[in-house]
């Protein structure tokens, strides 16, 4: 690379390392959480991915605004970035609208910090990556079904014990509505007893919103199976990976026989929408990260 000239991954590497170190803050002051530092993570390794498979190495070269034909090339260069990088994870990594949309939101993110951080005066290209949305619907639990999972004890004991674990880690999350990743960071000692109640204060990842959030009886016979095999873990919950847990919660579902096909419609581009059959179940709660 010339003086006039930065390749790419190197900087984003910077921005990683700056982020999980602190030395890049949120606007507001904050540092940035460590799942946002994972995202990160995720489209580093597909940028990684995209100059292998496409030969090639990413740059960005310091822009004059007073050359025409460098704001030509530089504008048809990123043009030409988009086009080939979004049609690598629709087709190759076979995303959906959502996804390639929270991937474009971390370049653009990254432009921004390589603009007015390391003050490498890029041009605003990068403002032109659109952002893709889609919605999503959302399958519900119905109250005689988490009545089901709570009460029948036939059916906890002929399930798997990796499945006992699911289910019941399930229940808890349908009781006290909290995100996958804030149900499997609580403590046991986030715990706080009062009189003959039991009471949950948290503060959620996301939102940074403090609650205090009321135990029933099921929910504390289920956390006390959990503390018997903790052993030295200082979370309630083990770490089930994200894949694992919704293929065994649809296992749990297809033995509980509340299976039906649904369409679910999901988006690339914002056009032909695709129709996937799935167990009829409980996507809501798996999305709620």
């Amino acid at each position: 690379m010339t003086a006039k000239e930065y390749a790419l991954l190197p900087l984003f590497e910077k921005f990683l390392k700056d982020s999980s170190k602190g030395k890049r803050l949120k606007a507001d002051g904050t540092k940035i959480k460590k799942q946002t530092i994972n995202n990160y993570q995720y489209v580093s390794k597909y940028l990684h991915e995209y100059e292998t498979q496409f030969n090639t190495t990413l740059r960005i070269k310091i822009f004059s605004a007073n050359n025409k034909r460098t704001f030509l090339t530089e504008r048809n260069y990123w043009k030409k970035f988009y086009f080939e990088f979004t049609n690598f994870l629709y087709n190759k990594k076979n995303c959906f609208d959502n996804y390639v949309g929270a991937v474009i939101k971390v370049i653009r993110i990254f432009f921004n910090y390589v603009n007015k951080d390391l003050g490498i005066a890029t041009g605003d290209f990068y403002k032109s990556f659109y952002v893709c949305k889609e919605d999503v619907p959302i399958t519900t639990l119905l109250p005689e079904q988490l009545q089901f999972l709570i009460n029948d004890t036939d059916f906890h004991s002929s399930l798997s014990p990796s499945l006992q674990k699911t289910k019941d880690v399930f229940v808890v999350g349908c009781t006290i509505a909290l995100r996958v990743s804030d149900l499997f960071s609580i403590k046991f000692t986030d715990i706080e007893k009062r009189a003959d109640a039991f009471y949950l204060p948290v503060k959620t990842i996301k939102t940074r919103t403090a609650v205090r959030i009321k135990l029933p009886h099921y929910a504390m016979v289920i956390i006390e199976r959990f503390r018997l095999t903790a052993k030295k873990r200082k979370t309630i919950f083990p770490p089930i990976p994200r894949t694992r847990f919704n293929d065994q919660l649809k296992a749990i579902i297809e033995l509980a026989t509340w299976t039906s096909e649904t369409g679910k419609q999901r988006t690339r581009r914002g056009v032909l929408p695709l129709t996937i059959e799935l167990s009829a179940a409980f996507s809501g709660f798996l999305n709620k990260d």
